[in-house]
C-alpha cells in the first residue's frame, strides 16, 4: 500500500508540536448519508462538552462550531500531551430540499449526530394515472 508524503503538512505538525499550539480550528471527521427521508450526519468530537457545541443554519449553509478545553492539571510535569485542544468549525452547503426549521441534534459518547429531514416538496411522490371518460368507441356516420 501506498502512502502519500506531504511535506508541508509535514512542517507544520513538526512547528506545532514545537510551539506547543496549532493555529485553526481542529480536524472533525463526519459521516454523512441519507436513510429514507432524513439526512443523517455524525462528527467526531471526543472530550467536547455539549454546552460547546453551536450548530446554525444560514440559508443553505449549515456551521457545526465547537470547543474543546485542554486539561487543567496544575504542577505536573507533561510527558506526552497529544489530545488536541481549541476550536473545531466544519461547514455544510445543505441545499434546498432540506427542512432547515426541523433540524435536530443529539450528543452521545463523543459523537455529535445531526438529524436533517427532507422537505416534503423535496420528497419523491407517486403521481397516480387516471383513464380516460368514454367508452373508447367512435361513433361513424354516413
Amino acid at each position: 500500500m501506498a502512502t502519500n508524503f506531504d511535506p508541508f503538512a509535514e512542517f507544520d505538525r513538526l512547528t506545532a508540536g514545537l510551539l506547543g499550539a496549532r493555529s485553526g480550528p481542529r480536524v472533525m471527521p463526519v459521516d454523512l448519508y441519507r436513510d429514507a427521508d432524513q439526512y443523517v450526519l455524525n462528527a467526531d468530537l471526543p472530550g467536547v462538552d455539549p454546552g460547546s457545541v453551536d450548530i446554525d443554519v444560514d440559508g443553505q449553509l449549515l456551521t457545526i462550531r465547537a470547543q474543546r478545553t485542554a486539561g487543567s492539571a496544575q504542577g505536573v510535569k507533561w510527558l506526552a500531551q497529544e489530545r488536541p485542544a481549541g476550536s473545531y468549525l466544519r461547514q455544510f452547503s445543505i441545499g434546498e430540499g432540506v427542512d432547515s426549521s426541523a433540524i435536530s441534534a443529539t450528543y452521545d459518547n463523543g459523537v455529535l449526530s445531526v438529524i436533517i429531514p427532507v422537505s416534503e416538496k423535496a420528497k419523491p411522490r407517486r403521481i397516480e394515472v387516471k383513464a380516460a371518460r368514454g367508452d373508447g368507441q367512435k361513433t361513424l356516420t354516413s
